[in-house]
């Protein structure tokens, strides 16, 4: 089709300046690129008649493949000086596909429009750059145009298929499939493929694309990988792997594209550890694709930290997403492990990503201190991420679980544009400090509609800080007014507060209003609250479906022995904990962690084996003294009774906080800052009164952060207002 009388033409347009005919250096680039072309454009421009158009052609696909827009615009420049306008079909297709495969979909579209002649090549290359660019209407659109021409190839069909499954266009790739079977090129093992892949995308099921596996005439490896990546990417991970067997069975071999789409379908341990066998013995093991997909499948299922590194260990090249990988594992289980990997990282000169910074953010965020957190905070400002979204959400909670929410409010205020994420981090935030106040302030300052992990957030902070009244205003508001459906986790928190209040019955009530099987964190906040206010009736339901949801889980053994001592019913007490040694199960020990001159010092109950404990013992009683001269009293009645009276101070008094309290104290550097504790359990009530004593005394800010929340000991206060 000619171009219209009085519009401009790619011939006729006056080119940018940068359109000259290629320099010295451009014609390096391109003698590596097409060395059996090249010189032909040597001797054309001296003698414009020797060129032959064939040599353009081969130069723009050289140009294509290699994504070399700028050498492709100044070879067609110079092809308008050298050959007439417009060239013959063969080369004008090369330069449309050249345009198209660099992304400069405007310009292929006017190549397409002055050729004066197209065949079923052209049509498909215009349809071909609009799919891999994601231009998923014009493609399908342009397939429209393209029928009354020329019937599509498989090429084409595969293409406008792929084109479908990246738009989630399912409507739109049954008439796809429609045409390719009316044309019978649906039996064809491309376009087969590519209806696998349409069909797994778009409908979040496969039953579709499995009738089209299963009745395809042939099959290759591509056709195996594709149906394999579907039940994956639906979450039908059993069915992945039984499909990965029935692969071996039926002689297919298997690549790397199959090893990571079933890796990634593990469920298991053992589900890794199999395929890990393979992976070795085809030296798969090599590859950084697999490695870093057998590093994040292990450390999901459970895997150790051992087996990751091991298996990080043996790739040749890494790049950045797989040393992001094996960060991710050791974040939670090992930070400082994490952290040492990002400095190694950044010694071998490799460039973190918004990615990797957020995983190093994670990991910062399991230290007693804020020490790593800024460290880091200050390389994602030098990289250019600072204003970045996801890392300064993730900013903010790191800072927060540090105990500096006075930095997660700075980088909260500073942000530009805040999401649901922005806003539910600085309300967690608030929740875990116990700033209840606060956080319901965050939540009327909300510029866009809250989500669920919004009232999580907010019935936490009404938890942590005794709101009972705006705690049940939220959650009947959610549903009403919000149209959020309460999960577990809302009927948890909301019976902490009612719970904690000391309204069991009504706690007890809605557990059993619920429409949800309450799981085990719902009757551990029951649980919990019958602790508190000495409740054995309602405790012993709550222990039972304790025992029963996790029978090797000691919270109900241990919480309703207490109940019975409490409550002065030894022989029941005695019978729940034999009860509990002769099913093996074990109490969790308590651990202390304080970060003192670069290192993190971990306590258990009582130091047996810190090399310096005979010091922190002596430390330790010169300040139970002071404090007992101020009125500090040992709380002997949280000891088990059967204790000897002469051990029961002795066992409260080497708790592992107070230990690394002191341990702080006898360092000097430590002593002249505020000193940040972190706890594995939940604090006990004799160690809450002896900080705040402690607090008073010394006089400097502790800060303890247990299981639960951060409790801010100042001048003989808590921020929790005794209510934890």
């Amino acid at each position: 089709m000619a171009a219209a009388v009085g519009t401009t033409t790619l011939s006729d347009a006056t080119p940018p300046p940068c359109l000259s005919p290629p320099d010295e250096y451009s014609l390096r680039i391109l003698r590596l690129c097409a060395p059996d072309h090249l010189p032909h454009i040597h001797s054309a421009l001296g003698s414009p008649s020797a060129v032959h158009p064939s040599a353009f052609a081969a130069l723009f696909h050289a140009c294509a493949r290699r994504r070399l827009l700028f050498l492709g615009r100044c070879l067609h420049r110079c092809m308008l000086s050298l050959l007439p306008w417009p060239p013959d079909l063969f080369v004008a297709n090369h330069l449309l596909n050249m345009y198209a495969k660099c992304g400069r979909l405007d310009l292929a579209r006017r190549v397409f429009k002055e050729m004066p002649r197209r065949n079923l090549v052209s049509w498909t290359a215009l349809l071909s750059g609009f799919a891999q660019h994601s231009h998923h209407d014009d493609c399908f659109g342009h397939l429209a145009d393209m029928l009354p021409h020329h019937l599509p190839n498989e090429f084409a069909l595969a293409t406008a298929l792929s084109s479908c499954a990246g738009a989630a266009r399912g409507f739109r790739g049954r008439q796809v499939h429609a045409l390719a079977s009316k044309t019978s090129l649906d039996a064809n093992v491309f376009v087969g493929n590519a209806l696998i892949t349409m069909y797994s995308s778009c409908y979040g099921q496969c039953d579709d694309s499995w009738a089209v596996f299963r009745t395809m005439p042939f099959q290759n490896l591509v056709t195996w990988n594709s149906m394999i990546a579907g039940f994956r990417q639906n979450g039908q991970l059993d069915r992945s792997l039984e499909l990965f067997a029935e692969m071996q069975r039926s002689g297919f071999g298997f690549d790397r594209a199959t090893l990571v789409s079933v890796i990634s379908s593990c469920s298991c341990l053992q589900h890794c550890q199999q395929l890990h066998s393979p992976v070795i013995k085809t030296c798969y093991d090599y590859e950084v694709e697999v490695a870093t997909a057998l590093v994040k499948a292990y450390s999901i299922v459970g895997g150790g930290t051992d087996d990751c590194y091991g298996v990080f260990s043996w790739v040749r090249e890494h790049d950045i997403m797989s040393w992001t990988g094996i960060m991710t594992s050791f974040a939670e289980q090992l930070p400082e492990e994490a952290i040492r990997l990002f400095c190694q990282l950044r010694y071998k000169n490799y460039s973190p990503d918004r990615y990797t910074y957020s995983i190093v953010v994670k990991a910062c965020s399991g230290f007693a201190t804020e020490r790593h957190c800024s460290a880091v905070h200050s390389l994602i400002e030098k990289s250019g991420f600072g204003d970045d979204l996801v890392l300064s959400n993730a900013l903010i909670h790191a800072y927060a679980r540090c105990g500096s929410i006075v930095m997660a409010e700075h980088i909260f205020e500073r942000m530009v544009v805040h999401d649901v994420v922005s806003w539910n981090s600085m309300i967690k935030a608030y929740a875990a400090h116990g700033r209840g106040r606060k956080a319901l302030g965050v939540f009327r300052c909300m510029d866009i509609p809250p989500d669920s992990a919004t009232f999580v957030g907010l019935l936490t902070a009404c938890s942590h800080s005794g709101l009972v009244n705006e705690g049940r205003d939220l959650f009947n508001s959610m549903l009403k007014a919000y149209g959020i459906t309460p999960q577990l986790d809302h009927f948890a928190c909301m019976v902490d507060i009612l719970g904690r209040a000391g309204n069991l019955q009504e706690a007890e009530d809605l557990i059993n209003q619920m429409e949800v099987e309450p799981d085990f964190v719902v009757w551990s906040a029951l649980l919990g609250a019958c602790r508190k206010h000495k409740e054995a009736r309602i405790a012993e339901k709550a222990a039972q479906r304790l025992v029963e949801l996790k029978p090797k889980n000691s919270i109900g053994y241990v919480m309703m022995s207490n109940i019975h001592y409490d409550r002065g019913n030894l022989e029941d007490a005695s019978f729940i904990r034999k009860d509990m040694k002769e099913c093996g199960v074990k109490k969790e020990p308590g651990l202390s962690w304080i970060e003192i001159d670069n290192h993190i010092h971990r306590f258990s109950v009582g130091a047996r084996h810190h090399p310096q404990r005979k010091a922190i013992y002596a430390e330790l009683n010169r300040l139970v003294d002071s404090l007992k001269e101020i009125g500090y009293v040992v709380d002997t009645r949280l000891v088990h009774p059967e204790t000897q009276e002469e051990h029961k101070e002795e066992r409260l008094l080497f708790h592992s906080e107070k230990l690394a309290l002191v341990f702080a104290l006898m360092n000097s550097s430590a002593s002249k800052a505020n000193l940040k504790i972190m706890k594995n359990l939940r604090i006990c009530e004799d160690c809450h009164k002896f900080f705040k004593l402690a607090s008073s005394y010394l006089p400097k800010e502790i800060i303890v952060r247990d299981a639960n929340r951060f409790h801010h000991f100042v001048d003989g206060e808590c921020s929790c207002g005794d209510f934890w």
